[in-house]
């Protein structure tokens, strides 16, 4: 529990019983003053009525009303009273401030009611004539010892509270300036007291935080100065060692943190010891986490706790790849080089691992063996084709006329679907290079224009197969687009549903606005797509039925394309299929505005 310092503990006490005993004077002089002051003006009430209950006296026992009530008025204007009138029944005979008539009967009034028994009343409470809080005072008015009437004067309570605010206020200020002059004098002997002590604290805090340098003052006693200089001493040989350390702290947290390598130290127990950002991030810790805990803990991973286990065992180097498998990130690939770790008097105090990501260069490396594989094997099927039935007709099937008719066809089919693959691969390169470079230029426009334009190249080939290719699209749908990129995209889907639909059926191509921006749907009733194929439709050379595409004709890059182009566009593609249902193939274009995007 944090302690209160003992400045703290001597002021509050001495302000506290001051202010109390203040604040108990002060109300009860204000009290008291208030008090004094309604009695004071209860007696001038009843010295004011008393002035002039003679005047009334006669009135009342002539029954002169009018004059009773012209009175009342005149004398109250006079003397700043409210002067009433009351006969014994309660009815009001004459008022200063009202007109008797619109008065109620005040027989029920609690200083009438002292009045008629003999006594002078007095009472404070609101009325509902005047709508304010009023002082009364009520005379009885005697003839021959019998009581004719009542006379009753009052002033308003506001009058009575500003006066008795005002005196409150003085004592309140007079209080309030005494409380600051005790209150300052209680801090200077508290200060006083306790100010030797708080400069060896703070002094010590400033010591705590870093700041060596700072001397504290040798003031005080004796016992306090001796103890201030040996803080300071103590101070000076800290800040020379620990400028050592930060030195090189600094050095190696600089090199540490340069490096693109990952970096971890372990101890002999396999304890993590230190790891840079790099390390932290490949291997996905918290390193202040992951600090003084055991390796196994931190990396589950068998290699690299491998690896580690070798360099300790053998205290030889040791090298080797490691697979990491990320949450939903799918795989990364390490290079582990490990060594052992020694202190400055070459004994093994642990292993030092250095980590660095080929994740990149594996993909480039797959992708490189995937394509070359791919594009060998699409182009090696027309060459073959083309080469067989050349070498054919050079063994003398060309001097057959109907053998070399049929043969030249099947030469110009394979040379077309060769030349198609080297057009798609140009389309698909020329694509990516635009889209790197930022060079593809978009612009608002109509994409009912772009759809209808798609349909009508791809019509006579669904007309052949009697299918029909219905479209729906607002004629005010617009989004920045390359008009000729996005049609290739929609043929390109479209020749695919014409493709795979069965005779008779019908394509329905739509284009909506959504949140996000507009999307296009080409849906078709086909075949459809399984389920294990959709993460890959869109990859190059990618085919569900390799035999039946290549005998309608697919370079199988198609798709490929319509992906490049949605992303040349700053949007994407999708699929939705059920096999034996047909699919459905989406091209998200985002919202946003026109713009020619150059490096």
């Amino acid at each position: 529990m944090r302690k209160k310092r003992l400045l703290w503990q001597l002021y509050p006490a001495h302000l506290l019983i001051m202010l109390v005993s203040l604040t108990a004077v002060a109300w009860y002089a204000s009290s008291a003053l208030r008090t004094f002051y309604l009695e004071q003006t209860a007696a001038g009430l009843e010295a004011r009525a008393l002035l002039v209950e003679d005047q009334f006296r006669s009135k009342i026992a002539e029954s002169n009303f009018q004059l009773i009530d012209t009175l009342c008025k005149e004398f109250g204007k006079k003397a700043s009273t409210r002067i009433t009138v009351i006969l014994p029944n309660g009815q009001v005979a004459g008022d200063s401030d009202e007109s008797p008539q619109k008065m109620d009967n005040h027989a029920d009034r609690p200083e009438v009611i002292s009045a008629l028994a003999g006594r002078t009343g007095t009472s404070q409470r609101y009325s509902y004539t005047l709508k304010e809080s009023r002082k009364y005072v009520a005379v009885p008015l005697k003839q021959d010892d019998k009581i004719i009437g009542v006379l009753r004067t009052s002033i308003s309570m506001n009058v009575v509270d500003q006066a008795v605010a005002a005196i409150q206020l003085r004592i309140a200020m007079g209080g309030f300036m005494i409380a600051i002059l005790m209150a300052a004098i209680s801090l200077w002997i508290s200060r006083r007291i306790t100010r030797p002590l708080e400069h060896l604290r703070i002094g010590a805090k400033r010591f705590a935080r870093g700041n060596l340098t700072h001397k504290l003052p040798l003031s005080g006693s004796q016992e306090i100065s001796d103890l201030a200089d040996t803080l300071n001493q103590m101070a000076a040989e800290l800040d020379e060692k620990i400028r050592d350390i930060v030195q090189q702290r600094n050095e190696r947290e600089a090199i540490l943190s340069s490096m693109i390598e990952g970096v971890l130290a372990v101890d002999t127990q396999e304890r993590l010891i230190r790891l840079n950002q790099t390390a932290a991030r490949l291997i996905g810790v918290d390193p202040a986490r992951a600090q003084g805990r055991m390796l196994q803990e931190v990396v589950r991973n068998l290699d690299l706790q491998q690896l580690v286990t070798n360099v300790l065992a053998t205290q030889q180097p040791h090298e080797d790849e490691i697979l990491l498998h990320d949450n939903g990130n799918g795989e990364r690939y390490l290079h582990a080089h490990g060594t052992i770790l020694r202190d400055d008097q070459e004994k093994a105090v642990g292993a030092l691992v250095v980590l660095h990501e080929v994740t990149r260069l594996k993909k480039l490396e797959k992708v490189r063996r995937d394509f070359v594989a791919n594009v060998s094997h699409e182009l090696r099927t027309p060459v073959t084709s083309i080469k067989g039935f050349v070498e054919t007709l050079l063994d003398g099937a060309m001097n057959n006329p109907d053998e070399l008719q049929r043969f030249l066809q099947i030469v110009a089919t394979q040379t077309d679907r060769l030349n198609a693959i080297i057009e798609d691969l140009l389309t698909l390169s020329r694509i990516e290079q635009e889209t790197e470079k930022a060079e593809i230029v978009l612009a608002p426009g109509s994409i009912k224009n772009v759809l209808y334009t798609a349909i009508e190249v791809c019509q006579m080939k669904a007309s052949d197969k009697n299918i029909q290719i219905e479209l729906n699209c607002d004629e005010t749908l617009q989004a920045p687009i390359n008009p000729p990129l996005l049609e290739q995209a929609i043929i390109n889907l479209l020749d695919n549903a014409v493709k795979y639909s069965p005779p008779g059926q019908t394509i329905h191509i739509s284009a909506n606005s959504i949140d996000e921006g507009v999307v296009i749907q080409v849906r078709d009733h086909g075949c459809g797509i399984g389920r294990e194929h959709l993460p890959r439709i869109f990859e190059r050379f990618y085919r569900v039925d390799k035999a039946r595409s290549r005998k309608l004709g697919g370079t199988g890059l198609g798709l490929a394309i319509v992906k490049h182009i949605a992303q040349a566009h700053g949007g994407r593609a999708s699929v939705e299929s059920t096999l034996g249902e047909g699919s459905a193939f989406y091209i998200l274009l985002p919202h946003g505005s026109s713009e020619l995007i150059e490096k």
